[in-house]
């Protein structure tokens, strides 16, 4: 079923990077599976409890970096010439621009983050130390 589903959307959307992955492709694969996905319930954790201001850190290495990995995807998408590719990709403008909204929610969701942790009052106020 998985490998059905995989087929329908990379025909729909006419993404063969789902199919046929370049080399840097799989590299960003692989940091999502091994840096992204286990930081994901840490950052939930905090952000339910609220009050942990320790995640603003973590949380903007997080969303740059994924924010940079996807600049690359949506270039590629938007500029690279996919009429070699064994599986059929985005061809015109709107095919493009409709596979570009397949990936922009995995750069806007960064984004957030990454502003929230930047200019929200509660994550970057600095703590007052007593002096003695």
């Amino acid at each position: 079923k998985l490998v059905e589903l995989l087929s329908w959307y990379a025909a729909t959307f006419r993404d063969p990077m789902m199919l046929q992955p370049p080399e840097w492709f799989k590299a960003f694969i692989y940091c999502e599976a091994f840096l992204q996905l286990p930081f994901l319930p840490v950052a939930a954790y905090a952000f339910l409890k609220g009050g942990c201001r320790w995640i603003r850190t973590p949380a903007i290495i997080y969303s740059t970096h994924v924010a940079t990995t996807l600049v690359a995807i949506l270039a590629h998408i938007l500029f690279h010439d996919f009429s070699g590719s064994e599986h059929l990709g985005p061809q015109t403008q709107r095919e493009r621009l409709a596979l570009l909204s397949v990936y922009a929610p995995y750069l806007l969701i960064p984004l957030l983050i990454l502003f929230t942790m930047l200019y929200n009052p509660h994550y970057n106020a600095t703590e007052k130390r007593k002096r003695k």
